[in-house]
């Protein structure tokens, strides 16, 4: 399975964009970020606009075919985006940064919700719901620069109209 970009892509969006991979960083560990990075991107699929071009089997969600941006420009069936490859070293840094820390493991029955340690107490806010999709949803961080760049690619949200 192979990550959205390669790794000198990867390094060059880095430098553009003023990150710095920390010395002594091996190929190895860019590549499985980058393939963290881009399983990230691939929680995305069902805001994606069109299909996957290669059908179910296809590794990635990207290439798509019947992409249609939000202002109406279509995608060709064999590309993929320059902002989806963006996005994907966007969340391949954060993984090199810190593994881990897109895709948190979350146990809906050790949520903490106070915790006192001499004189401090702290009581965190927790999710009025408890069904483990509450839980998973307050947990998984939201990475706006990630959001900003996919936006243009996910379906319009059109209200529905009840007839009765």
């Amino acid at each position: 399975m192979a990550a959205y970009g390669t790794q000198e892509a990867f390094e060059h969006y880095a430098t553009d964009h003023g990150y710095v991979i920390p010395e002594g960083t091996t190929d190895a560990q860019i590549a499985a970020a980058m393939l963290r990075g881009s399983l990230v991107i691939d929680r995305y699929e069902p805001k994606f606009s069109g299909t996957r071009r290669g059908g179910y089997d296809q590794s990635r969600e990207w290439p798509r075919t019947g992409v249609v941006t939000y202002y109406g420009q279509a995608i060709p069936s064999e590309a993929i985006p320059q902002p989806i490859i963006d996005a994907s070293c966007e969340a391949s840094f954060l993984e090199l940064s810190t593994p881990g820390s897109l895709s948190p493991v979350v146990t809906g029955n050790s949520v903490t919700k106070r915790e006192k340690v001499g004189e401090l107490e702290v009581e965190y806010a927790v999710s009025s719901g408890s069904s483990s999709a509450d839980v998973v949803a307050a947990a998984t961080p939201v990475v706006t620069i990630i959001e900003g760049l996919l936006w243009r690619f996910m379906r319009m949200c059109v209200p529905g109209i009840l007839a009765v």
